[in-house]
């Protein structure tokens, strides 16, 4: 695929799952509802999932992460900015790592047990590992530094939170399976308006966000 393309679908992918993470996990935040988990289980998933079965490119995942990370830090409305920032950029590499020897076309994949399984086992890792990468590296960015003693305390409540979004992936999965041959591509003279568009929306919204909040 044309790289052009590629880094284009980065940039909106990513800058959706950061937009998602600014606007809807924080509605769903001051909702009293789990947005963690809902973040991870359905909207990361979901994100990282269709952008792998749409471009087929190795790494992509990543460049998602990085993008919609660093959109967070810019969230106006709730939250520890910083280790949110973190925690997504751990999730796309994370993703990547345990989706490495996955199919693009998903063929591994064929029966309901083995997408609830791996929607499940995806959703379950990405959180948790997340979680556990932004107590390592928040503390050691911010300043106080990293005490192993103080992850350790923490640990089973963070695999016990684990639980509802790897529930959440196990219902998500299967349903992007059920869908991921309808297509979704554009027109060429409309991809390139379309998700560039999308994506200076996505920033512009969550930044004039930040500015007017802020100033």
């Amino acid at each position: 695929m044309d790289k052009k393309k590629i880094f284009t679908g980065i940039l909106l992918f990513g800058s959706l799952w950061g937009f998602s993470e600014c606007v809807i996990g924080s509605a769903l935040s001051d909702s009293g509802l789990p947005s963690g988990a809902i973040m991870t289980g359905f909207f990361a998933l979901t994100y990282l999932v269709i952008s792998r079965i749409l471009y087929k490119q190795p790494g992509m995942q990543i460049g998602m992460g990085v993008i919609a990370g660093t959109l967070r830090l810019f969230n106006p409305f709730v939250g520890c900015h910083l280790c949110s920032a973190i925690a997504i950029m751990a999730e796309g590499i994370i993703f990547e790592i345990l989706w490495y020897k996955i199919s693009f076309d998903l063929k591994e994949l064929k029966t309901i047990t083995m997408q609830v399984s791996m929607g499940v086992l995806t959703s379950y890792i990405v959180f948790v590992g997340g979680f556990i990468v932004t107590q390592i590296l928040t503390p050691i960015i911010s300043g106080p530094g990293f005490y192993l003693e103080n992850l350790i305390v923490i640990l089973p409540n963070i695999f016990s939170n684990g639980l509802l979004p790897a529930l959440i992936g196990g219902i998500t999965l299967p349903v992007i399976v059920l869908v991921k041959n309808i297509d979704f591509s554009l027109k060429d003279r409309l991809y390139y308006p379309v998700t560039i568009g999308v994506s200076i929306l996505c920033w512009f919204v969550v930044i004039s966000s930040w500015i007017f909040i802020r100033f």
